[in-house]
Protein backbone atom coordinates (compact mmCIF):
# COMPACT_ATOMS: atom_id res chain seq x y z
CA UNK A 1 0.00 0.00 0.00
CA UNK A 2 1.28 3.44 -0.80
CA UNK A 3 1.52 6.04 1.51
CA UNK A 4 2.18 9.55 2.64
CA UNK A 5 4.16 10.28 6.12
CA UNK A 6 5.77 13.46 7.58
CA UNK A 7 9.38 13.47 8.58
CA UNK A 8 11.40 15.65 10.52
CA UNK A 9 13.90 16.80 8.52
CA UNK A 10 16.30 19.27 10.62
CA UNK A 11 15.90 20.95 13.65
CA UNK A 12 15.42 24.75 14.18
CA UNK A 13 17.86 25.25 16.64
CA UNK A 14 17.54 25.61 20.80
CA UNK A 15 16.74 28.97 20.04
CA UNK A 16 15.05 29.11 16.21
CA UNK A 17 11.89 29.42 15.27
CA UNK A 18 10.40 26.68 13.94
CA UNK A 19 9.58 27.06 9.76
CA UNK A 20 7.92 24.20 7.29
CA UNK A 21 11.14 23.08 5.96
CA UNK A 22 11.84 21.59 9.45
CA UNK A 23 9.41 18.85 8.40
CA UNK A 24 9.61 16.72 4.62
CA UNK A 25 6.98 14.77 3.40
CA UNK A 26 7.27 10.77 2.11
CA UNK A 27 6.11 8.58 -0.17
CA UNK A 28 6.39 4.95 1.26
CA UNK A 29 4.73 1.57 1.22
CA UNK A 30 2.72 0.11 4.06
CA UNK A 31 2.46 -3.63 3.91
CA UNK A 32 -1.16 -4.75 4.70
CA UNK A 33 0.23 -8.00 6.53
CA UNK A 34 -0.88 -7.38 10.23
CA UNK A 35 0.35 -9.51 12.97
CA UNK A 36 -1.41 -10.69 16.01
CA UNK A 37 -2.45 -7.44 18.00
CA UNK A 38 -2.18 -4.81 14.98
CA UNK A 39 -4.77 -2.73 13.42
CA UNK A 40 -5.04 -0.82 10.02
CA UNK A 41 -5.73 2.54 10.31
CA UNK A 42 -6.92 5.38 7.76
CA UNK A 43 -5.89 8.80 9.01
CA UNK A 44 -9.13 11.29 9.08
CA UNK A 45 -7.48 13.97 10.71
CA UNK A 46 -4.52 15.39 12.85
CA UNK A 47 -3.20 17.82 15.51
CA UNK A 48 -0.55 20.01 15.68
CA UNK A 49 0.18 21.66 19.05
CA UNK A 50 2.71 23.97 21.19
CA UNK A 51 4.13 21.42 23.34
CA UNK A 52 5.80 19.45 20.12
CA UNK A 53 7.73 22.40 19.30
CA UNK A 54 9.96 21.04 22.14
CA UNK A 55 9.70 17.77 20.81
CA UNK A 56 11.75 19.42 17.74
CA UNK A 57 14.75 19.51 20.23
CA UNK A 58 17.44 16.87 20.84
CA UNK A 59 16.20 17.18 24.62
CA UNK A 60 12.38 17.96 25.30
CA UNK A 61 13.40 19.63 29.15
CA UNK A 62 10.15 17.99 29.92
CA UNK A 63 10.24 14.44 31.53
CA UNK A 64 6.73 13.18 30.45
CA UNK A 65 7.78 13.63 26.28
CA UNK A 66 10.41 12.99 24.03
CA UNK A 67 12.16 14.42 21.30
CA UNK A 68 11.16 13.50 17.72
CA UNK A 69 14.28 11.56 16.15
CA UNK A 70 15.89 13.57 12.81
CA UNK A 71 14.62 11.28 9.41
CA UNK A 72 11.78 9.66 11.59
CA UNK A 73 8.28 9.84 11.07
CA UNK A 74 6.77 12.23 13.55
CA UNK A 75 3.84 11.98 15.89
CA UNK A 76 0.85 13.71 17.82
CA UNK A 77 -2.81 13.79 18.30
CA UNK A 78 -5.09 11.90 15.58
CA UNK A 79 -8.27 10.49 14.79
CA UNK A 80 -8.81 7.42 12.34
CA UNK A 81 -10.93 4.76 11.13
CA UNK A 82 -10.36 1.08 10.88
CA UNK A 83 -9.85 -0.79 7.96
CA UNK A 84 -8.73 -3.75 8.96
CA UNK A 85 -8.17 -5.83 12.62
CA UNK A 86 -6.61 -8.41 14.04
CA UNK A 87 -7.16 -6.91 17.74
CA UNK A 88 -10.18 -8.02 19.17
CA UNK A 89 -11.53 -5.23 20.79
CA UNK A 90 -11.24 -3.19 17.30
CA UNK A 91 -13.46 -3.79 14.27
CA UNK A 92 -13.60 -2.80 10.89
CA UNK A 93 -15.23 1.19 10.68
CA UNK A 94 -14.31 1.48 14.67
CA UNK A 95 -13.07 5.42 15.33
CA UNK A 96 -10.46 5.75 16.85
CA UNK A 97 -7.59 8.03 18.72
CA UNK A 98 -4.50 8.63 20.23
CA UNK A 99 -1.91 10.77 21.38
CA UNK A 100 0.71 9.12 19.06
CA UNK A 101 -0.76 8.63 15.86
CA UNK A 102 2.06 8.55 13.13
CA UNK A 103 1.79 11.79 11.00
CA UNK A 104 0.74 9.05 7.51
CA UNK A 105 -2.25 8.59 5.77
CA UNK A 106 -2.38 5.17 6.83
CA UNK A 107 -0.40 3.17 9.58
CA UNK A 108 -0.49 -0.24 11.04
CA UNK A 109 -0.48 0.67 15.20
CA UNK A 110 -0.61 -1.83 17.98
CA UNK A 111 -4.58 -1.96 19.00
CA UNK A 112 -3.32 -1.64 22.84
CA UNK A 113 -2.47 1.73 22.27
CA UNK A 114 -5.83 3.29 20.48
CA UNK A 115 -8.63 3.91 22.11
CA UNK A 116 -12.47 3.68 20.77
CA UNK A 117 -14.15 6.94 20.71
CA UNK A 118 -18.48 7.44 19.30
CA UNK A 119 -18.87 10.05 16.74
CA UNK A 120 -22.35 10.21 18.00
CA UNK A 121 -20.58 12.33 21.24
CA UNK A 122 -19.81 14.84 19.14
CA UNK A 123 -22.49 15.30 16.43
CA UNK A 124 -19.79 13.60 13.89
CA UNK A 125 -17.14 15.95 14.07
CA UNK A 126 -14.66 13.55 14.88
CA UNK A 127 -11.61 16.68 14.71
CA UNK A 128 -13.35 17.44 18.08
CA UNK A 129 -11.83 14.56 19.81
CA UNK A 130 -8.53 16.08 18.88
CA UNK A 131 -9.87 18.99 20.62
CA UNK A 132 -12.60 20.01 22.62
CA UNK A 133 -13.56 16.96 24.00
CA UNK A 134 -10.09 15.37 23.85
CA UNK A 135 -6.87 16.24 25.63
CA UNK A 136 -6.91 19.59 24.68
CA UNK A 137 -11.03 20.04 26.47
CA UNK A 138 -9.31 17.78 29.45
CA UNK A 139 -6.22 21.07 30.36
CA UNK A 140 -8.45 23.40 29.87
CA UNK A 141 -11.72 21.78 32.07
CA UNK A 142 -9.27 20.42 34.52
CA UNK A 143 -6.87 22.74 34.68
CA UNK A 144 -9.62 25.31 35.80
CA UNK A 145 -10.95 23.16 38.36
CA UNK A 146 -7.80 21.14 39.84
CA UNK A 147 -5.65 25.18 39.71
CA UNK A 148 -8.22 27.44 39.50
CA UNK A 149 -10.21 27.77 42.86
CA UNK A 150 -13.45 29.08 41.21
CA UNK A 151 -15.48 29.19 43.83
CA UNK A 152 -19.72 30.93 42.45
CA UNK A 153 -21.35 33.97 43.75
CA UNK A 154 -17.61 34.94 44.84
CA UNK A 155 -17.64 37.58 42.17
CA UNK A 156 -14.55 36.47 40.90
CA UNK A 157 -12.50 37.69 37.62
CA UNK A 158 -10.59 35.39 35.18
CA UNK A 159 -8.06 36.44 32.43
CA UNK A 160 -7.12 33.92 29.71
CA UNK A 161 -3.78 34.63 27.90
CA UNK A 162 -3.53 32.44 24.30
CA UNK A 163 -7.19 32.95 24.60
CA UNK A 164 -8.18 32.50 20.89
CA UNK A 165 -5.89 29.13 20.79
CA UNK A 166 -7.36 25.53 21.31
CA UNK A 167 -6.88 25.23 25.00
CA UNK A 168 -7.47 28.72 26.30
CA UNK A 169 -10.79 29.43 24.52
CA UNK A 170 -12.29 26.58 25.90
CA UNK A 171 -10.97 27.65 29.62
CA UNK A 172 -12.64 31.18 29.47
CA UNK A 173 -16.10 29.60 28.67
CA UNK A 174 -15.28 26.91 32.15
CA UNK A 175 -14.45 30.27 33.86
CA UNK A 176 -17.45 31.75 33.41
CA UNK A 177 -19.71 28.36 33.58
CA UNK A 178 -18.15 27.58 36.80
CA UNK A 179 -18.99 30.81 38.14
CA UNK A 180 -16.53 33.68 37.06
CA UNK A 181 -18.55 36.98 36.81
CA UNK A 182 -15.54 38.61 34.46
CA UNK A 183 -13.17 36.22 31.62
CA UNK A 184 -11.24 38.68 29.98
CA UNK A 185 -9.43 37.16 27.07
CA UNK A 186 -6.03 38.54 25.68
CA UNK A 187 -4.92 37.38 22.08
CA UNK A 188 -3.54 38.76 19.19
CA UNK A 189 -5.77 40.06 16.53
CA UNK A 190 -9.31 42.37 16.40
CA UNK A 191 -10.88 38.88 14.41
CA UNK A 192 -9.47 36.96 17.57
CA UNK A 193 -11.60 39.18 20.05
CA UNK A 194 -14.47 39.28 18.15
CA UNK A 195 -14.73 35.55 18.20
CA UNK A 196 -13.76 35.57 22.15
CA UNK A 197 -16.42 37.86 22.94
CA UNK A 198 -19.42 37.31 20.17
CA UNK A 199 -19.00 33.73 19.70
CA UNK A 200 -17.39 31.96 23.34
CA UNK A 201 -19.28 34.10 25.35
CA UNK A 202 -16.19 36.57 27.18
CA UNK A 203 -16.91 39.82 28.58
CA UNK A 204 -14.12 41.49 27.09
CA UNK A 205 -10.97 40.76 24.72
CA UNK A 206 -7.56 42.41 24.52
CA UNK A 207 -5.46 42.51 21.39
CA UNK A 208 -1.70 42.26 22.74
CA UNK A 209 -0.38 43.49 19.14
CA UNK A 210 -1.79 47.24 18.97
CA UNK A 211 -3.68 47.76 22.67
CA UNK A 212 -1.63 48.54 25.91
CA UNK A 213 -2.37 45.73 27.41
CA UNK A 214 -1.85 46.91 31.28
CA UNK A 215 -4.21 49.91 30.85
CA UNK A 216 -6.89 47.66 29.39
CA UNK A 217 -6.50 44.97 32.17
CA UNK A 218 -7.09 47.76 34.36
CA UNK A 219 -10.31 48.87 32.46
CA UNK A 220 -11.20 45.27 32.08
CA UNK A 221 -10.46 44.28 35.70
CA UNK A 222 -11.48 46.52 37.49
CA UNK A 223 -11.55 44.96 40.80
CA UNK A 224 -8.52 43.14 40.38
CA UNK A 225 -7.64 39.43 38.75
CA UNK A 226 -8.39 36.28 40.73
CA UNK A 227 -7.48 33.20 38.27
CA UNK A 228 -4.91 33.73 35.44
CA UNK A 229 -5.06 30.47 33.05
CA UNK A 230 -1.48 31.28 31.26
CA UNK A 231 -1.08 29.93 28.31
CA UNK A 232 2.29 32.32 27.01
CA UNK A 233 4.18 33.55 29.63
CA UNK A 234 6.89 36.53 29.03
CA UNK A 235 5.76 40.04 29.03
CA UNK A 236 1.85 39.41 29.40
CA UNK A 237 1.70 37.02 31.76
CA UNK A 238 4.03 39.67 33.85
CA UNK A 239 1.19 42.48 33.22
CA UNK A 240 -1.33 40.18 34.23
CA UNK A 241 0.37 39.06 37.75
CA UNK A 242 0.89 42.30 38.44
CA UNK A 243 -2.68 43.25 38.44
CA UNK A 244 -3.72 40.19 40.70
CA UNK A 245 -5.23 40.58 43.80
CA UNK A 246 -4.13 38.87 47.28
CA UNK A 247 -4.79 35.29 47.65
CA UNK A 248 -5.27 34.44 43.62
CA UNK A 249 -4.36 31.64 41.62
CA UNK A 250 -2.23 31.29 38.33
CA UNK A 251 -2.89 27.99 36.37
CA UNK A 252 0.65 28.12 34.73
CA UNK A 253 -1.06 25.86 31.49
CA UNK A 254 1.97 26.78 28.89
CA UNK A 255 4.77 28.96 28.45
CA UNK A 256 4.25 29.55 24.28
CA UNK A 257 5.91 32.78 24.29
CA UNK A 258 9.35 31.08 25.48
CA UNK A 259 9.24 27.92 23.23
CA UNK A 260 11.66 29.15 20.75
CA UNK A 261 14.43 29.73 23.69
CA UNK A 262 16.30 27.78 25.37
CA UNK A 263 15.35 28.35 28.45
CA UNK A 264 13.73 25.71 31.30
CA UNK A 265 10.25 25.05 31.88
CA UNK A 266 8.42 26.93 33.61
CA UNK A 267 10.96 29.69 32.31
CA UNK A 268 12.25 32.01 35.18
CA UNK A 269 10.57 34.71 36.32
CA UNK A 270 12.04 38.24 37.46
CA UNK A 271 12.62 39.27 40.72
CA UNK A 272 10.00 41.63 40.63
CA UNK A 273 7.53 39.46 39.69
CA UNK A 274 8.91 36.83 42.02
CA UNK A 275 8.02 39.74 44.92
CA UNK A 276 4.95 40.21 43.45
CA UNK A 277 3.59 36.17 43.74
CA UNK A 278 5.12 36.60 47.56
CA UNK A 279 3.88 39.37 48.39
CA UNK A 280 -0.04 38.80 47.57
CA UNK A 281 0.27 35.08 48.34
CA UNK A 282 -0.35 34.36 44.82
CA UNK A 283 -0.48 30.41 43.86
CA UNK A 284 1.18 29.81 40.70
CA UNK A 285 1.41 26.48 39.87
CA UNK A 286 2.41 24.40 37.10
CA UNK A 287 -0.63 21.78 35.95
CA UNK A 288 0.04 18.81 33.83
CA UNK A 289 -3.16 17.33 32.61
CA UNK A 290 -1.50 13.82 32.30
CA UNK A 291 -1.28 13.95 36.18
CA UNK A 292 -5.18 13.77 36.41
CA UNK A 293 -6.13 10.94 34.12
CA UNK A 294 -7.97 9.23 36.64
CA UNK A 295 -10.77 12.27 36.23
CA UNK A 296 -10.68 11.89 32.40
CA UNK A 297 -13.53 10.30 31.79
CA UNK A 298 -16.06 11.83 33.85
CA UNK A 299 -14.10 15.14 32.49
CA UNK A 300 -14.44 14.29 28.43
CA UNK A 301 -18.54 13.22 29.66
CA UNK A 302 -19.26 16.44 30.43
CA UNK A 303 -16.80 18.45 27.86
CA UNK A 304 -19.32 16.12 25.44
CA UNK A 305 -22.28 17.16 26.91
CA UNK A 306 -21.54 20.68 27.18
CA UNK A 307 -20.43 20.58 23.24
CA UNK A 308 -23.52 19.05 22.21
CA UNK A 309 -25.62 21.48 24.39
CA UNK A 310 -24.32 24.60 23.02
CA UNK A 311 -22.67 25.76 26.74
CA UNK A 312 -19.27 25.33 25.20
CA UNK A 313 -18.98 26.54 21.61
CA UNK A 314 -16.11 25.01 19.53
CA UNK A 315 -13.51 27.17 17.10
CA UNK A 316 -11.42 25.54 14.83
CA UNK A 317 -8.83 26.31 11.85
CA UNK A 318 -8.66 23.47 9.38
CA UNK A 319 -6.18 22.99 6.82
CA UNK A 320 -6.63 20.07 4.05
CA UNK A 321 -3.83 17.64 3.26
CA UNK A 322 -1.23 16.22 4.80
CA UNK A 323 1.24 17.59 2.54
CA UNK A 324 0.25 21.21 4.87
CA UNK A 325 1.42 19.78 8.32
CA UNK A 326 4.38 22.01 8.46
CA UNK A 327 3.07 25.01 7.34
CA UNK A 328 0.19 24.45 9.65
CA UNK A 329 2.76 23.86 12.81
CA UNK A 330 4.29 27.23 12.11
CA UNK A 331 1.10 28.50 11.64
CA UNK A 332 -0.32 27.66 15.09
CA UNK A 333 3.03 28.56 16.30
CA UNK A 334 2.79 31.87 15.60
CA UNK A 335 -0.73 32.86 15.94
CA UNK A 336 -2.50 31.67 12.66
CA UNK A 337 -5.25 29.65 13.97
CA UNK A 338 -8.34 30.36 15.59
CA UNK A 339 -9.26 27.54 18.22
CA UNK A 340 -7.79 24.14 17.29
CA UNK A 341 -5.78 23.84 14.26
CA UNK A 342 -6.70 20.69 12.75
CA UNK A 343 -5.35 18.96 9.86
CA UNK A 344 -7.53 17.62 8.14
CA UNK A 345 -6.41 13.67 6.09
CA UNK A 346 -9.06 12.31 4.82
CA UNK A 347 -13.18 11.67 4.82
Amino acid sequence: MRVQRVVLNSRPGNNGAPVAENFRLEDTTLSPELADGDVLVRTLCLSVDPYMRCRMNDDTGVDYVTPWQLCERVDGGGVGVVESSRCSPCSVGDVVTSFNWPWQTHAVMKGSVLQKVDPKLVDGRVSYFLGAVGITGLTALLGVREKGNVTKGANQTMVVSGAAGACGSIAGQIGRLDGCVRVVGICGSDQKCRALVDDLGFSAAINYRREDVPARLAECCPGGIDIYFDNVGGAISDAVITQMNSGSHVILCGQISQYNKDVPYPPPLSEEIKETLRRKNITRERFTVLNYMNKAEAALCELSQRVQSGQINVLETVVNGIENMGGAFCSMMTGGNIGKQIIKISE
